[in-house]
């Protein structure tokens, strides 16, 4: 069995030694924390809190640029483990001139991230927007080109459409939910970006839809993320179409969240005397 658990993007992806040790413990893909075409503070913090049900985060793209970060993928990639670039921009302008900077085993265009101005969801919101992108990098590089797509919009079909129209080797869904927390004490907003980004176990069912509907609507892959923590998390987004799965917000309890799903769902598999190409996408064969 191929393993299709993977580091998501953000997550513990700021250095090569991190992304290696995900790799090391059990990860199937890495995928990096987001790089754009120059240096990002972020936002003024806190960037993160616990929320019932998981985490709300605002962190801004913070990042060294792709510039500076080609070293940490080079370490990355030490372990024979594919390590795919999150990359972001402004404009397919952008998209193209970092991609085309970054040798990684895959791209995936960061074209969903819901806090950061001008970036991410603000341009992968409009159809017309992914496809462009997706099309400008399909073409300066020769790596498979993944789609991370926003979930706060009417119609995620549509924007798997537009990729899939691009040229992309797959989409991944989803990334995070546009949410917010108040101080009750002060009445101020607790993210020093007043709001960001719920991931975590309450937006699994969200995910699991998404994933449900573009895999039963494209024809490329769909890599599913979002609240992703223990193997019958995991079953129940491959059964939902997934070829891939996703762990985020999961790191919380260490690097051994990988080895527990990996092995569930290779118990699993045996125990129903299954293939993972048989599991995938179940739920819509049974109806």
């Amino acid at each position: 069995m191929y393993n299709p658990i993977m580091l998501a993007a953000g997550i513990l992806g700021t250095t090569g030694a991190s992304l290696r040790r995900a790799s090391l413990s059990g990860a199937g893909c890495v995928i990096t924390k987001s790089v754009g075409s120059a240096p990002r503070k972020g936002h003024n913090g806190p960037t993160m809190v616990q929320v019932k049900g998981g985490f709300l985060n605002a962190m801004g793209l913070p990042n060294p640029s792709f510039h500076h970060f080609q070293e940490e993928i080079d370490i990355a990639k030490e372990v024979n483990v594919p390590v795919v670039a999150s990359i972001f921009g402004s404009n397919a302008h952008d998209f193209a001139e970092v991609a085309s900077g970054l040798e990684a085993d895959g791209i995936e265009l960061n074209l969903s991230c819901p806090h950061a101005e001008s970036y991410g969801a603000e341009i992968g919101c409009e159809p017309i927007n992914v496809e462009e992108i997706t099309k400008a990098v399909k073409e300066c590089v020769k790596v498979p080109v993944w789609v991370k797509l926003t979930p706060n919009v009417s119609d995620i079909t549509s924007l798997g459409l537009a990729a899939q129209r691009g040229g992309a080797d797959a989409v991944v869904a989803i990334n995070t939910l546009r949410a917010m927390a108040i101080d009750v004490e002060t009445g101020y907003p607790i993210l020093g970006n007043r709001f960001g980004g719920l991931s975590g176990p309450a937006i699994k069912p969200v995910a699991i839809k998404c994933v449900y509907d573009l895999s039963s609507t494209l024809n490329i892959p769909v890599i599913g993320v979002g609240g992703v923590s223990c193997w019958q998390d995991a079953v129940e987004m491959i059964m939902a179409g997934a070829q891939g799965v996703q762990v985020g917000s999961a790191l919380v309890e260490g690097y051994g969240v990988f080895k527990s799903i990996t092995d569930g769902l290779s118990h699993y598999l045996d125990r129903k005397n299954l293939t993972l190409s048989e599991l995938c996408g179940l739920s819509r064969r049974l109806l």
